[in-house]
């Protein structure tokens, strides 16, 4: 029986995730401690069901490192599938919350769909773009089958409504497209017939105006919703200084800072470990994001290179806009930052996603194994797949 060979995988993305991770147990207490003390009588309340959800990220990360991704390249189809019933039943029967419809729970237990349907479309549009290769460009049979699938998952999210997660699925999904090689012309014509669209959506809700203006107005807009939130969580940046208040510590934390342990989580980082802090953790995410791309250009085959381009640039985008917001150079948009913001669904599903990363890093030869050197005349000798001998 013949094993699949295989070399080392990425050290450099797996500390850097494991250590967010782990960091985030801290920083999650910290902002958390005040809110659930006065919601659950007990301050640790929060902290222990996020050391659930990193616990299972964990082992998602390792089940993922171990499924050689080229498994999931026949199940990718069936995944999608799932999403868009998964986001469909969500419309129906999923829990309201903070008037949007994003979640289905069962007892306890709660899932976020929409971050499942986003793996799953990613991963589906790179099996099509490698089994497709250059019909990718032909217009009918290639750029328009994507856009539906694209289409449907986004048109889905979009009507929880998630206005933050469908623009991002749309902007990675496009911003895949264009590394598939589709046509720029065809790329132009989504964004004069879609975006426009799309920034109708966010116009039409009031919430969403009240952000956009809270941005565009800065921090002379009044003290409407969303500059609130926005002001309050520059306070912390501003509190921090360079070194910080210190660990547990924060004051922006006791109910002045709305989502201090979720979508602004990064602001009770700055306010707490300073200037330092926060540029240690996006050391981490830059590394991530180097690392990845790494991994891209080594991959053996066009569904790896797809593949480790599409879970970089989703785990890396969305913590540079999550950081960008709570600094105020961003509208707010409600997205977690990946590995330490409270929430089990985007920890879950992206720790499954960098496993599938350091799987594709292994197939690689970054860090190649030393193996034997083949005898010649031996049964071995000139066995392809045998690798570099070190």
């Amino acid at each position: 029986m013949k094993h699949m060979l295989r070399n080392h995988i990425d050290l450099v993305t797996l500390i850097a995730v494991l250590t967010l991770m782990l960091l985030s147990l801290g920083i999650v207490y910290s902002a958390s401690a005040t809110y659930a003390l006065a919601k659950y009588g007990e301050s640790e309340k929060m902290l222990l069901s996020h050391a659930i959800k990193v616990l299972l990220g964990m082992m998602g990360l390792f089940v993922g490192m171990r499924i050689d991704y080229h498994k999931l390249q026949r199940l990718t189809k069936f995944a999608v599938i799932g999403a868009v019933a998964l986001l469909l039943v969500t419309l129906v029967l999923g829990g309201e919350a903070k008037g949007a419809t994003r979640w289905l729970r069962y007892s306890s237990i709660g899932i976020q769909p929409s971050e499942f349907a986003k793996y799953a479309l990613l991963f589906h549009l790179c099996t099509l773009m490698a089994v497709k290769g250059e019909v990718t460009r032909d217009f009918k049979r290639g750029f328009i089958p994507m856009m539906v699938w694209i289409g449907a998952v986004t048109g889905l999210v979009l009507l929880q409504p998630n206005f933050s997660m469908g623009a991002m699925i749309f902007l990675l999904s496009l911003v895949m497209l264009f590394i598939g090689r589709a046509k720029l012309s065809h790329l132009a014509l989504t964004f004069v017939v879609l975006v426009p669209v799309l920034a109708l959506y966010m116009l039409s809700a009031e919430y969403r105006r009240a952000r956009i203006m809270a941005f565009l107005n800065g921090s002379s807009g009044g003290a409407g919703k969303g500059h609130y939130q926005l002001w309050q969580g520059m306070l912390g940046f501003g509190n921090g200084g360079i070194f910080g208040v210190g660990p547990g510590e924060s004051k922006q934390r006791d109910f002045f800072l709305p989502e201090s342990y979720g979508d602004f989580v990064f602001s009770i980082v700055g306010e707490e470990y300073g200037f330092i802090g926060t540029m240690f953790f996006m050391i981490l995410f830059l590394s991530i994001m180097y690392r990845g791309f790494k991994i891209a250009k080594h991959a053996v085959d066009a569904f790896g290179r797809n593949l480790a381009i599409a879970i970089t640039c989703a785990i890396t985008l969305y913590a540079l806009i999550n950081a960008g917001v709570t600094l105020g150079l961003f509208p707010t948009t409600g997205l977690p930052m990946p590995f330490v913001s409270y929430g089990g669904s985007s920890m879950v599903f992206s720790a499954c996603a960098i496993g599938v990363l350091l799987n594709i890093s292994s197939q690689t030869d970054l860090y190649p194994r030393a193996r034997q050197v083949p005898v010649m005349g031996s049964v071995n000798a000139g066995e392809p797949n045998v690798g570099k001998v070190y």
